[in-house]
């Protein structure tokens, strides 16, 4: 395999901090498999881009994984489950025209500070979708409205190893106290086990990002630490 590193540039997690990126640069028939292969040793996708941080000071960011068949909601968990019992969800291949407006609606009420604001639906397809591997979208109502969808990568690498990938989350913010980052989150592990795979990939752990301290939430988890993964029963010390 063939990998490129870019130059560095400002963390969009940890202020004061340079990022750098290692990027798997070959293009091929191959890329969904090797993706599938990849995720396995902490790389993700970002539109087309396979990448993983590459920061030569700094080891914060950590890929995080649910192994679902073990996963255990937690008191306040359970309680989301329960206040959330009359929505119901479903998984689809094919985007709808409503998901841009719910996804406006989101970044203008909770993402003013980040760089996808102010979103523009161009941003949107680029950053969600791809040509080599089309994502899921696990859809969530409330009744015939559209409250959140949660888009996610499914991951077959060729020799077993079969999981969903949380890719994004975008909800409908007059829903705030539904907890439906937390429950969406739960959905997607509740799609996973539905489908026999093993695992739902979280994206990167940041250690020191109040924002992505959710992340540890969901036990058993496990992280990418050191080029192995690393089982977490409780919340790490």
């Amino acid at each position: 395999m063939k990998f490129g590193i870019t130059q560095t540039f400002d963390c969009s997690y940890l202020p004061d901090r340079k990022e750098q990126l290692l990027v798997y640069a070959e293009q091929s028939s191959q890329q969904a498999l090797r993706y599938g292969q990849l995720i396995q040793v902490g790389f993700r996708r970002s539109g087309e881009q396979i990448y993983r941080p590459h920061c030569p000071q700094c080891t914060a960011c950590q890929s995080i994984r649910i192994p679902v068949d073990e996963f255990v909601a937690s008191r306040s968990q359970k309680r989301i489950l329960k206040r959330n019992a009359s929505f119901r969800t479903q998984m689809v291949t094919t985007p709808s025209r409503d998901y841009y407006p719910l996804y406006e609606q989101y970044i203008c009420a909770r993402h003013t500070e980040g760089s996808m604001y102010p979103p523009n639906k161009t941003q949107f397809e680029h950053f969600i979708l791809c040509e080599w591997q089309g994502p899921a979208y696990i859809e969530a109502y409330d009744g015939d409205k559209l409250i959140a969808v949660a888009v996610t990568d499914v991951i077959d690498n060729g020799t077993g190893h079969r999981a969903l990938s949380a890719l994004y989350t975008f909800f409908d913010p007059n829903y705030a106290s539904a907890s439906l980052g937390t429950w969406m989150i739960m959905m997607q592990a509740h799609h996973a086990k539905l489908q026999n795979r093993e695992y739902l990939y979280l994206g990167y752990y940041v250690a020191g990002s109040q924002k992505m301290s959710y992340k540890q939430q969901f036990f058993p988890f496990e992280q990418f630490n050191g080029n192995k993964w690393q089982r977490f029963c409780k919340k790490p010390a």
